[in-house]
């Protein structure tokens, strides 16, 4: 096993902070795509977007009276208040979230990826406050009344009856039959197809198919993204990996090639069916395929309980492979059936497991649930998913333990049943994992089975049969236990859900269906449970209403709708068998111990079940004992169908129990057996008798062994009467098969008439007997004898009877033993076939003669039966006159027959046919010769056709004489074409042999081209003549070279090549007088050669000379001159030639090195440019190396290379880059050079002394004091350093002090950002700024001393010809043109800083700031720069004018200070003086520019709390009184703003929203009483309501819907039934005015026109009010249309009744005129009030 090494999580690397959950989430691989990182933590809540905002939009119109706003803008872009809100709720809320500082967490949530400001976290927590926080308490509330009536709980659940409809935040509610919904209620609603849908869940994805290459290039450019190519350690990679998730890296997606199929992809393991390597030996090979540790082995491995599943279970049976790169992840979960897992790593980077122990999982899960509420919300199964991942150090925050190891390519790692783990990979790598369950795992994986069932989720196998088919195999003895104990619990929870469906009705029952293959698991599928969709392999129950559809015992219930009775369990094996299987396992007890504990306890357990019947109480075994009396007592009685039927399903609801019910099993057996016993004797008499009244063919007879079945039993299974008849038919039918048999077996000589008797008998038997059959079949062939016999004796034709027929007949007639007729004839037939076929086998055994063969076939040629043996004669006789015959045609002037290769294939074809003959024929040696001579002619024409050579064609001419064919014409052809070919032969070795000149050579080869003969001495002439021709052409460039065309030419030829043509031109066989030519030319280029070699000489004597010594530069340059001109005549001289002579390189090298060494000799006397030495020495590098070592070389090259270090220094551009050392060593090299350069030399020292000027300069500045420093004198000696100095320590310090000054100024000035200027503008800025610090202590100053300012307060000088505008509050001046403003405003205006200290709302910038005319500058940025300006080396007037800044600013921010600390601590009524405060302060910071961030918070703190108390006082003061929920939201941003408990404004809200919370509660109290509270208290609460300081318009509603009353009775709405009358619309209880139902048409009796009329209709549906009646809302009714288009004359009644009633009324009481108010329009007629006074003191009209 590898060598994983194991460790605790660290909380540094993971990130301790991290409470967000992960997500996640493959010849060539399917690879999903993996999951997006960066979206770990962001996942989606239950609800979308546009859900929420439909709900928030109904929040605000119902709850707020008002509308939402279209956008919220958070940092310039929209804000999701959706995922806002979400996010606060992830963390608690708002309260938990403001206690526990993780406004930093929501922004990242909402705004992933951005960088995170204390600035934004204040503006979002202002957002969510000002838009979500109402919406929160609702959202609360809601929740917890849903939850009194619905509760859930994901953690420690609990075994239980089963719940089908499980509550959960995404409601699923159900309408009552007949309710209907008139809006949706508040809150999130789903539909059950999008709860249950799959297709928005969040973790892996399909994706490509990539091969493992294609993998490993992305795989590797993933990780050269993140990391380079620099090495990382695990550390490093899971520190970013958490990172990612966190969002704060970006987004992030990766490829994960998860659950490959090893079966299709291939496994890392050896198998027996994969092909052996050939580099691999077999028996190591064998070895690695039986490994246990082979993971294609584990799970079959002896002990394990998955040895018994028959099917290949990818993932579980067959291993998975995972092909992995950096950062793909495997999430948080544990094994399916919560099985084993063991994982191998094949190759690869590591993996990084984290793991929990098994015993630790509910407080895992707990956790899980506890820190992602919202997502176990939506997907309460998650923990399935995959999916999800949290962080390890939040869990071991939470106590929960983990552990963390790094797997390395070699190592294992097993998980136990249970164990969370999850992890992620740390590269590309390869890894194979598979399931496997020793014994140990049994009750681990009841618990995995019993998790499936409560989530509703589809198990991979069947537990129960897993179990039953171990217990019935040889399983180890150590499993006992386990599996004892895990069987038990089956046992004991099948026999409990059985005996329960029993007592709640369900009789039914049946065995399922045997199982093919019963000791294999899995062999065939089992229906699923349609509620909790688990296997149903014991038991099930269904109904014939849904034949499809099956649930467990558990869901019984939600089947159909169906009663019990209807329903039935379906039962693979009875309790019985259970028992015994268990009693099996427990090996512990004795077999006695074990049966008596068996039968005691089942007895016991029998009695104790019973159920209630109509007469109380009955057990199950007393109805077993009643069943069994009733069933021995009708096998007693004669056979009855129907009794029998119905004892048998009786007996159904006790055949699935125990053993208690054996004997019931045991008489159903017997009541099933004589049931099938009486029907089939019943049946078969049945169709005896109707054999016997109608032999048809539709009717079917009875066999025989059908009857001696039935009557073979000793005593009859019950008692059926009809057995006696059937008896005596199985008498006669037995005396019929003693007549037959004889007439089968002995040799009674009987005749076919006789047989033919016989089996008429059998025929008419009612019953069948099966020697009938045998009988019928030998009649038929005796039969058929006859008719072959008399046909084959018939034929006249010869050959046309078989001899094998007559041998078949003959053997037949024996078989049969009956006398037949044409017995006889057969007899001789067969005498004379035996004859002719022992005559035919003598001839055969001798060679055959050709005569007697003749005779014998003409003797036997009309005989009709075919003989092989006379076929076969007769063949050889018609084969050989067929060849005589041909051979005779053949050979008829076969010499003349010019087609001779024809003549040889047939006389081929005629003698191999000869040789095959069976018969002797003396033509064959005449064929041989024939075939000779016929191939000779065929030799011969190929002669004359092709060129052949001398020694065939003389061998053709010796055979042909041989033959005797020589005269004729063809040979004699071909003999005078050879003689030719001779005399040509002899002419041609002459030619060769004198060395002839071309022309000989040209007419021998004319002389060959028509001989017809390949010629021995023809390729000898050829190759002479080609060899001299393409000398001749390789010759003739240097044969023209003397000619006046080439001269001029470019080309060179080589004298080799010469050399090479002279040596052939004395091998050649052809005579040319070229020749001599060559050898002339070769004689010249030699001597060349020679002059060459001593002016090369002569060059080399100079490279070495002795150039030491004053003067010898001068006469050596006239010696290289010289000898520059004697090589370069050379050169022509060679060129002349024509000839390529490497010579002619060497002296041009030689020769333009030369004239460098002269070049660079004129140095010495000039001061060159440094780019000309450069130029030379670079010509020095592409020079031979051949010269390169000499004397004279090697100075000129050090004199160079010292020249060129001096030019480099004399440069002004260069000297810094050079210390003066340096001049001192070049000057010192100088005096060491064999070449001199004195001019250079002057230079030199006179820039050594410029230097040690320049340092004198520098050490007297930097001697002078700090304030005596100039920054004049600083430049100056910056810039004569930097032409005259060399590099030092002095230029150093010079050019470091002046980096300084003009950094720490180019800092001045980003932080300042003064206007551009001519000169010096952040001199300016600065003296700008320090005059604004006095303007603003000058307004502090003034304010303390209650002085206003003349000057304008927005302008820094004094402008004397514009006008001032004094402020109407403050009194501070303003121009015209500031306050922009006209004259004519002066006594209203106000400045625009009293304006914004009295504004309820204070102007903000997108960002949240507050908004201001002047940009601030931060004194902490101005106080680093001062500080820093301590580090400089002299006294600058910007440093000088910051550091009264400074001071001044420190001053006016302690101003601030004090004015702010008594703003905020202001709690009393009058706000003047605060804004009096605030307004100065306001004042002062826009005038001075200059800021503190602390100070700048509080400062905007004092103004949004004056801001808050301006609105608080509004709503006190406005005309229009507050709503509750204004004061609410109100004191709700006072708390944000840390309003003290003691402000004035605060305490007044409070009380009144205290108020009017108290008076809204008795509202709602007295609205809901149903009229219990008397109604003058009612108009006291409305009169108490009105006269509140806040406004309750809703429950003030509530209150005068309260107080309106109805009917005659004149009670407010109380659910009663009541009618509403077509004139008047009031409404009136049925049981006031006596009438039980709604009639169509309803008029009161004060609407009435005539008192005793009854306009009463039928009743319809449409006036029926009932106990579902809602509030009558007087709508508006077909009499009211009727009215509204009369003639005005009722309605002038109406407003003269009106003026009448309001003049009665004019003196009510408040309490009467608020009854009055709240009352209805009553629209009757004057005449008929009087009638109706004394059914209510009030009446009340209005005016239309």
């Amino acid at each position: 096993m590898g060598r994983g090494r194991t460790r605790k999580v660290e909380k540094g690397v993971l990130g301790g902070s991290l409470s967000g959950g992960l997500s996640s989430g493959s010849g060539s691989l399917t690879v999903p795509a993996g999951p997006a990182i960066h979206q770990l933590q962001a996942r989606s809540a239950p609800c979308d977007s546009k859900t929420f905002r439909l709900e928030y939009n109904r929040f605000l119109e119902e709850h707020c009276g008002k509308k939402a706003k279209k956008r919220v803008v958070f940092e310039g872009e929209d804000l999701d208040l959706c995922k806002l809100f979400n996010a606060v709720k992830r963390f608690g809320g708002y309260d938990n979230v403001v206690k526990l500082k993780k406004w930093g967490d929501i922004f990242r949530f909402v705004r992933p990826g951005r960088k995170i400001s204390e600035c934004s976290k204040h503006v979002l927590s202002q957002l969510y406050c000002e838009h979500l926080a109402d919406y929160e308490e609702y959202y609360c509330q809601l929740n917890k009344e849903k939850n009194k009536s619905s509760k859930w709980g994901m953690s420690g659940w609990k075994k239980c009856e089963p719940e089908v409809e499980v509550s959960s935040v995404k409601r699923r509610r159900k309408n009552k039959e007949g309710e209907r919904v008139e809006r949706i209620p508040p809150g999130n609603w789903y539909c059950l197809e999008c709860v249950n849908s799959e297709k928005d869940t969040f973790g892996f994805v399909p994706g490509k198919q990539f091969s493992l290459e294609a993998f490993r290039r992305m795989a590797d450019r993933i990780k050269k993204k993140w990391f380079g190519s620099a090495a990382t350690s695990w550390v490093q990679l899971e520190k970013k990996f958490w990172e990612i998730v966190e969002g704060s890296v970006g987004e992030v997606e990766v490829m994960y090639g998860s659950d490959l199929d090893t079966s299709v992809y291939g496994s890392g393991f050896p198998r027996q069916v994969d092909q052996r390597p050939p580099s691999v030996e077999v028996d190591v090979w064998s070895e690695y395929c039986a490994s246990p540790w082979n993971l294609n082995n584990l799970p079959r491995l002896q002990g394990s309980m998955l040895r018994a599943v028959h099917q290949n279970i990818a993932g579980v049976m067959v291993p998975w492979l995972y092909i992995g790169m950096l950062f793909s992840s495997f999430c948080w979960h544990f094994e399916d059936h919560c099985l084993y897992s063991m994982n191998y790593h094949h190759w690869g980077e590591p993996k990084c497991w984290y793991s929990v122990p098994g015993n630790e999982a509910h407080a895992f899960e707990k956790v899980m649930r506890s820190c992602l509420p919202d997502l176990f919300e939506a997907q309460p199964d998650l923990l399935f998913q995959l999916v999800t991942m949290l962080n390890p150090s939040v869990l071991q925050e939470r106590g929960v333990p983990v552990y963390s190891i790094i797997q390395e390519p070699g190592n294992f790692v097993i998980t136990f049943p249970r164990s969370y783990h999850g992890g992620f990979n740390l590269g590309l790598n390869c890894a194979e994992a598979v399931n496997f369950a020793p014994a140990d795992w049994l009750p681990h994986g009841g618990f995995g089975a019993e998790l499936y069932r409560h989530y509703h989720r589809v198990p991979v196998l069947s537990h129960e049969e897993l179990l039953y088919v171990v217990a019935k195999s040889e399983f180890d003895s150590r499993a006992s236990t386990f599996l004892e104990k895990e069987l038990r619990r089956i046992y004991n929870n099948e026999k409990t859900w059985r005996e329960r469906l029993w007592r709640n009705g369900i009789t039914k029952s049946s065995p399922m269906t045997p199982r093919v293959k019963p000791e294999y698991v899995g062999t065939e599928e089992d229906p699923m449970c349609v509620i909790c969709q688990q296997l149903l392999y014991l038991s099930a129950v269904s109904c014939n209403c849904r034949p499809a559809a099956y649930v467990c015992l558990e869901h019984w219930e939600h089947l159909c709708e169906c009663k019990p009775n209807k329903l039935r369990l379906l039962y693979r094996h009875t309790l019985a068998e259970l028992s015994d299987l268990l009693l099996k396992v427990d090996k512990c007890n004795s077999i006695e111990a074990a049966a008596d504990s068996r039968m005691h306890t089942c007895s016991e357990k029998a009695v104790a079940l019973a159920k209630k019947v109509k007469g109380g109480h009955v057990t199950y075994l007393q109805l077993a004992e009643e069943w069994i009396l009733r069933s021995c007592k009708i096998l007693e009685h004669p056979y009855s169908r129907h009794a029998y039927v119905s004892a048998v399903e009786e007996a159904e609801q006790f055949l699935w129990a125990g053993h208690e019910m054996d004997l019931v099993r045991e008489i159903k057996n017997n009541l099933i057996q004589a049931q099938n016993w009486a029907e089939a004797v019943r049946d078969c008499l049945s169709k005896v008798k109707l054999w016997s009244s109608n032999h048809s063919c539709d009717t079917e007879r009875v066999q025989m062994d059908q009857v001696d079945e039935l009557l073979g039993l000793r005593t009859p299974p019950c008692n059926e009467p009809s057995h006696l008849q059937l008896k005596e038919y199985h008498e006669d039918a037995r005396k019929l098969i003693q007549e037959i048999d004889p007439a089968l077996t002995s040799c009674s000589g009987l005749s076919v008439a006789d047989l033919e008797i016989l089996y008429l008998k059998a025929f008419n038997s009612p019953i069948h007997i099966n020697e009938s059959e045998k009988l019928g079949l030998k009649l038929s062939a005796a039969k058929v004898w006859v008719d072959n016999v008399r046909k084959c004796i018939s034929e006249k034709a010869c050959s046309s009877v078989e001899v094998d027929m007559l041998h078949k007949l003959e053997s037949e007639y024996l078989d049969l033993k009956l006398q037949l007729p044409d017995a006889d004839l057969l007899t001789n037939l067969m005498r004379r076939v035996k004859s002719c076929r022992s005559r035919c086998v003598e001839i055969l055994k001798d060679p055959i003669c050709l005569k007697e063969l003749k005779l014998f076939v003409s003797e036997w040629e009309d005989f009709t039966v075919n003989i092989p043996e006379l076929e076969l004669l007769k063949k050889y006789y018609t084969d050989t006159i067929s060849w005589i015959s041909r051979v005779d045609l053949v050979l008829m002037n076969v010499h003349q027959r010019e087609d001779q290769e024809k003549v040889v294939d047939e006389l081929t074809s005629i003698q191999r046919e000869g040789l095959l003959l069976q018969v002797q024929v003396d033509k064959l040696p005449c064929i041989e010769l024939e075939l000779k001579r016929a191939r000779c002619r065929v030799e011969g024409l190929k002669v004359l056709r092709n060129q052949m050579s001398m020694d065939f064609v003389q061998q053709l001419l010796s055979e042909a004489a041989t033959l005797q064919i020589e005269k004729e014409k063809l040979f004699s052809d071909i003999s005078q074409r050879h003689a030719i070919a001779m005399c040509w032969e002899e002419k041609a070795k002459h030619v060769l042999a004198t060395r002839a000149r071309m022309s000989d050579f040209e007419d021998v080869l004319r002389a060959s081209e028509h001989i017809g003969i390949i010629l021995p001495s023809l390729l000898d002439v050829k190759l002479a003549v080609s060899t001299a021709k393409s000398w001749l052409m390789k010759s003739k460039p240097f044969l023209l070279q003397d000619s006046s065309i080439l001269l001029t030419s470019d080309s060179y030829l080589q004298v080799d090549v010469l050399k090479e043509l002279v040596l052939e031109s004395k091998d050649l066989k052809v005579y040319f007088e070229e020749c001599s030519l060559l050898e002339k030319l070769l004689k010249r280029g030699v001597e060349w050669e020679q002059e060459a070699s001593s002016l090369l000489q002569n060059a080399e004597h100079l490279w070495n000379i002795d150039i030491i010594g004053e003067g010898i530069t001068s006469c050596l340059i006239p010696r290289l001159e010289c000898q520059v001109l004697s090589m370069e005549t050379a050169v022509k001289a060679g060129i002349s030639l024509g000839l390529d002579f490497n010579m002619i390189p060497k002296l041009q090298d030689a020769c333009s090195t030369l004239k460098w060494c002269i070049k660079a000799l004129s140095f010495s006397t000039i001061i060159p440019a440094h780019k000309d030495v450069e130029m030379m020495l670079d010509t020095a590098a592409s020079r031979p190396v051949t010269f390169k070592s000499s004397a004279l070389w090697t100075a000129l090259i050090d004199g160079l290379g010292w020249l060129k270090k001096s030019l480099e220094i004399l440069d002004s551009n260069n000297h810094g880059h050079f210390e003066v050392n340096n001049v001192v060593e070049l000057l010192v090299l100088s005096k060491k050079n064999c070449i001199s350069f004195p001019m250079v030399v002057g230079r030199l020292q006179d820039a050594v002394e410029s230097h040690k000027l320049w340092l004198e300069e520098v050490d007297v500045f930097f001697g002078l004091s700090f304030e005596e420093r100039s920054w004049i004198k600083l430049l100056q000696l910056k810039e004569h350093g930097t032409s005259k100095a060399f590099s030092c320590v002095e230029l150093a310090k010079v050019q470091f002090e002046l980096e300084k000054v003009l950094k720490w100024k180019q800092r001045c000035v980003d932080i300042i950002k003064p206007p551009p200027a001519e000169e010096n503008p952040l001199l300016n800025a600065l003296i700008e700024l320090n005059n604004t610090l006095d303007r603003s202590l000058e307004v502090y100053s003034k304010c303390k001393s209650g002085k206003s300012r003349n000057l304008c307060i927005c302008c820094s000088c004094v402008i004397e010809d514009q006008d001032l505008l004094p402020c109407s509050i403050c009194n501070d001046s303003f121009h015209l043109q500031c306050a922009e403003t006209s004259l004519g405003n002066a006594k209203l205006f106000v400045c625009r800083y009293c304006d914004l200290v009295k504004s309820p709302k204070l102007p903000r910038s997108e960002a949240g700031s507050l908004k201001t005319v002047r940009t601030h500058l931060e004194l902490g940025k101005l106080t680093v720069l001062l500080s820093d300006a301590s580090n400089l080396c002299l006294w600058i007037n910007e440093r000088r004018i910051l550091d009264q800044i400074v001071k001044k600013a420190v001053a006016c921010n302690a101003c601030l200070t004090e004015f702010v600390s008594f703003a905020l601590a202001y709690v009393s009524k009058d706000l003047d003086v605060v804004r009096q405060k605030l307004c100065v302060a306001l004042k002062a910071m826009d005038v001075v520019g200059i800021s503190d961030d602390e100070g700048n918070r509080k400062f905007e703190l004092a103004l949004a709390q004056n801001s808050w108390k301006i609105r608080a006082e509004k709503l006190l003061g406005s005309a229009e009184k507050p709503t509750l929920q204004q004061i609410q939201h109100h004191l709700k941003e006072g708390l944000a703003m840390n309003i003290q408990p003691e402000d004035y404004y605060r305490q007044t809200l409070t009380k009144i929203r205290d108020m009017g919370l108290q008076w809204a509660d008795a509202a709602k109290k007295v609205s809901m009483d149903g009229g219990m509270l008397g109604l003058d208290r009612v108009f006291e609460l409305i009169s108490q309501g009105e006269s509140l300081p806040v406004s309750c318009e809703k429950e003030l509603k509530l209150l005068r819907d309260r107080s309106m009353l109805y009917c005659i009775c004149r009670r407010p709405y109380d659910q009663r039934a009541m009618v509403a009358c077509d004139e008047c619309d009031e409404w009136y209880h049925f049981d006031c005015i006596k009438i039980s139902s709604a009639p169509k048409v309803y008029i009161c009796p004060a609407c009435s026109p005539y008192p005793g009329e009854d306009i009463s209709a039928p009743i319809t549906q449409e006036r029926f009010t009932g106990n579902k009646f809602e509030e009558p809302q007087t709508p508006l009714r077909r009499s009211e249309l009727r009215r509204n288009s009369q003639k005005p004359k009722s309605t002038s009644n109406k407003i003269l009744m009106a003026t009448d009633m309001n003049d009665s009324v004019r003196n009510f009481s408040s309490s009467e005129s608020l009854l009055w108010r709240n009352r209805k329009p009553f629209r009757r007629a004057a005449r008929k009030r009087s009638e109706l006074q004394s059914l209510s003191p009030f009446f009340h009209v209005q005016n239309k």
